[in-house]
């Protein structure tokens, strides 16, 4: 086993917090993914007396951000401790966490009654059985290539204006293009500052939006970038050209390409959908999919979504998935009632 197989391995097998026992027989439903659209769907099915069981392999998307913002009333909270905070109300209602990783997710013979059963299985062997599955595993970030860029991710380097702007307002930023989707986020981030500049890195820029970038003052280089460049103390503080120049900025404002987190999903036979940004689980109203028992919530097919949206749509995605329950128990219920 390599140094990468021995992380991932420690990755799954260490939990960053108190894990549930495994439930015995079927529950009601499992979510897959513990972040807000997750636990969300969860709290909303666990008050409701559903038995549910959520799967968090622990490795939450915004972990690298010091705070979430723009979610009313819990705006500048840490993400580990709305999580933590997320994990105990569902506990709360009788709902299990489980730290872990699926590996395998697909249909099972239904149950006597002719009811939906999904087999969940996870890395370390042990085995769940489900009436019906939320997927809200998020999405990946994958950030361009550059050297440096990763290292100020979720600080320095940012994605959404609404997330981090206020922290970085009046800072000198700039917008490292990725492809047409950056040109909309340099126009939120002017708000947010004077002093923008715009690296095409090789990337298309019309004249066109040249013309409004000139109107608002944001500043286009063309010239590649080769290297994110920090200062002293490890602080972002510019990036260096192909030409051997350095453009002193504080800020890196960019749009990376946004993967949904499939793996272990694959016999599930979930249709996808290809954004600008990426490639998500495609869904109907309330998190619906053509897969018959099966949702999806939150990044995984919203990439856009912020944390207070993404728990909505876990949330509407809960109560859909009781709706359907109550109906398949009255379905069950009355079977005997239709036999002479």
């Amino acid at each position: 086993m390599n140094d990468k197989e021995k992380q991932e391995t420690a990755a799954v097998t260490t939990s960053p917090y108190a894990s549930d026992a495994l439930a015995e027989g079927a529950v009601d439903a499992v979510v897959i993914g513990g972040g807000a659209a997750g636990l969300n769907g969860a709290l909303i099915l666990a008050r409701s007396r559903r038995s549910v069981v959520v799967i968090d392999s622990g490795s939450p998307r915004n972990a690298p951000a010091e705070a979430v913002h723009g979610l009313l009333a819990l705006d500048g909270t840490p993400p580990s401790e709305l999580l933590r905070r997320g994990r105990e109300q569902v506990r709360q209602y009788g709902g299990h966490v489980i730290h872990g990783q699926v590996v395998s997710a697909e249909p099972a013979a239904p149950s006597a009654d002719g009811d939906l059963r999904f087999t969940v299985t996870l890395a370390d062997g042990r085995h769940l059985t489900a009436r019906r599955i939320l997927v809200a595993t998020g999405v990946k970030d994958v950030l361009p290539e550059v050297p440096g860029l990763a290292q100020h991710w979720g600080h320095s380097v940012v994605h959404c204006p609404y997330c981090h702007g206020w922290e970085v307002r009046d800072e000198p930023i700039g917008i490292l293009a990725t492809g047409p989707a950056s040109v909309g986020p340099a126009l939120l981030f002017r708000q947010l500052t004077e002093d923008l500049t715009y690296f095409t890195n090789e990337t298309d820029l019309d004249e066109d939006t040249r013309t409004r970038f000139a109107a608002r003052g944001i500043r286009v280089i063309d010239t590649p970038v080769t290297e994110v460049v920090s200062d002293e103390d490890g602080a972002l503080a510019g990036v260096l050209l192909a030409d051997g120049q350095v453009v002193a900025r504080r800020v890196l404002g960019v749009v990376p390409r946004m993967q949904a987190r499939t793996k272990g999903l694959e016999g599930l036979n979930l249709p996808v959908q290809d954004l600008p940004t990426g490639r998500t689980f495609a869904s109907g109203t309330d998190g619906t999919t053509e897969v018959p028992g099966v949702w999806v919530a939150g990044n995984v097919t919203d990439p856009a979504a912020q944390v207070g949206a993404s728990a909505a749509a876990g949330a509407l995605a809960g109560i859909d998935i009781n709706k359907k329950l109550a109906v398949a128990d009255t379905d069950a219920a009355l079977q005997p009632h239709l036999h002479w």
